[in-house]
């Protein structure tokens, strides 16, 4: 929850943050980039490090950082302090591979997939908290947002005595060096992906420092592929990185993100609107925006984690992937065709809730099943990693669709208003996502077996044998059996 609510939180509040601080809306900006950047910065780099040093630690680690981030951002005035703490609680982000780990090794079998989807969903009942606690706390003529931070201080409070008291030490742990030189270039390449994507709204898409910041991506992508495949012990491991199923479950990954974050941005915008001058929209606050419209999707995803496990250990993740993508694609459709009533968008809202919450079920079940042991927190960190740019992507291109087309003839003093077919062109582009997740899932995502770069001391255990329906479904599991002896075999 603390992981979802770190990326939401400043959403409703980012127009108060702009007037208690006197600063511009380029700037205020930069509250939601720093984390954003923090966050692809800190996920591989702490899951990794999880892995060989221990995730109780880690975790104690990361929630140390996040509150003392908080605190910063609770007690500061200054925009730049502000940031700095935003930048330590984008630490939270590795809470989620971190705890994917724990469950692995903690979780008997029959509970794994359980497990994972609860504690996926949690992610989309984290996001609907912060957008309704953030609102309920600015309530009134005097909002003061440092209120919305203090209670980010408390719930990392909550999680840190958790994870003291209940979360048991790991049992084994890889060891070895921490490979700085493929940690500083997998940051670069991050950045220099993620700063464009997020700011070239800003900046303009064909203005010489975005083009630059890409192209300097494409180098830097280069750079870090070598210095991973040249050092011993790399922080990531290219042939798992390219390993087939985990690849596709990235892919995967990018497209859920998107589709998510543009519900969630699409909608909020949309409900926002003022009827009486544009024709559309319910005139919303930001509050009824959160409580109405977007909180009964958090609520369903948190009801359908328990769903998208038990499908999983029933019909395998690859088809629960498929049936959430086919919830999420009728969702879409629904807000692109009839978003003129209150009903219409919550009911669709429900549909994408499921479909968000078989993925988040999904993809986990997915990587556990492809990856050896030491190496599921890195590779769990690489797909958060890969919903994060998919939301960046989202958010760009919603932003920048809404920007392209106005309403004409508006009164004096009125803002630009987005017009409303550009509303249906965003809900129409979040749903060929989900389309795009159907096509990964049957085709990308085949039966997978264990990754032929492990060791035959590294082949999946007991409890990743569980997963092997994670490509297809029961009949498939005897054929996947076969051929982690037969890869254990040869090696």
């Amino acid at each position: 929850m603390i992981v979802s609510m770190m990326q939401t939180l400043v959403v409703p509040i980012l127009s108060i943050i702009q007037s208690d601080l006197g600063t511009s809306t380029a700037n205020v900006s930069w509250v939601t980039t720093a984390t954003l950047l923090s966050a692809a910065v800190f996920t591989p780099l702490l899951g990794r490090f999880g892995d060989m040093h221990g995730k109780k630690p880690t975790l104690i680690g990361v929630l140390l950082l996040m509150i003392a981030g908080s605190v910063l951002a609770a007690t500061t005035t200054s925009l730049l302090w502000l940031i700095v703490g935003r930048v330590l609680q984008g630490a939270a982000t590795a809470i989620f591979p971190l705890a994917l780990s724990v469950l692995r090794e903690e979780m008997p079998p029959a509970k794994l997939h359980g497990a994972m989807a609860m504690v996926s969903g949690t992610l989309a009942v984290g996001s609907g908290f912060a957008l309704v606690a953030a609102g309920l706390l600015t309530r009134g003529a005097d909002p003061d947002y440092h209120r919305v931070f203090w209670l980010a201080v408390a719930l990392a409070a909550v999680a840190l005595v958790g994870v003291l008291v209940r979360v048991p030490a790991s049992r084994s742990t890889t060891g070895g060096r921490t490979d700085w030189l493929g940690a500083v270039t997998l940051a670069a390449l991050l950045v220099l992906l993620l700063l464009p994507i997020s700011q070239g709204h800003e900046w303009g898409w064909g203005s010489v420092r975005t083009l630059g910041l890409f192209v300097a991506a494409v180098v830097m992508a280069a750079v870090w592929v070598f210095v991973e495949r040249s050092v011993r012990g790399p922080m990531v491991d290219m042939r798992m990185f390219v390993h087939r199923p985990v690849l596709f479950t990235n892919l995967a990954g990018l497209f859920l993100g998107f589709a998510m974050f543009s519900q969630f941005i699409g909608v909020a915008y949309l409900v926002q609107m003022p009827k009486e001058l544009t024709g559309y929209g319910f005139g919303a606050s930001v509050l009824r925006a959160s409580v109405e419209y977007l909180l009964p999707t958090t609520v369903v995803s948190l009801l359908a984690a328990q769903l998208g496990g038990i499908l999983v250990g029933r019909i395998g993740a690859r088809f629960t992937l498929v049936v959430g993508a086919v919830f999420g694609v009728a969702g879409f459709a629904w807000l692109t065709l009839a978003h003129g009533s209150s009903a219409s968008i919550i009911l669709a809202g429900l549909l994408i809730g499921v479909a968000v919450s078989f993925g988040y079920a999904a993809m986990p079940a997915l990587i556990v099943a492809s990856v050896p042991h030491h190496q599921t927190g890195i590779a769990n960190g690489l797909n958060s990693i890969s919903r994060s740019v998919g939301s960046a992507i989202a958010s760009a291109v919603i932003t920048s669709l809404l920007a392209s087309r106005t309403i004409a003839h508006l009164p004096a003093g009125v803002p630009a208003l987005p017009a409303e077919s550009q509303f249906t062109l965003s809900f129409a582009i979040a749903g060929v996502a989900f389309v795009m997740i159907v096509a990964v899932a049957l085709v990308g995502l085949t039966r997978g077996a264990t990754p032929a770069y492990a060791a035959a001391g590294e082949s999946a255990s007991p409890a990743e044998a569980m997963t092997g329906p994670a490509a297809g479904g029961v009949a498939e599991l005897a054929g996947d059996r076969a051929e982690e002896k037969a890869a254990a075999a040869t090696a």
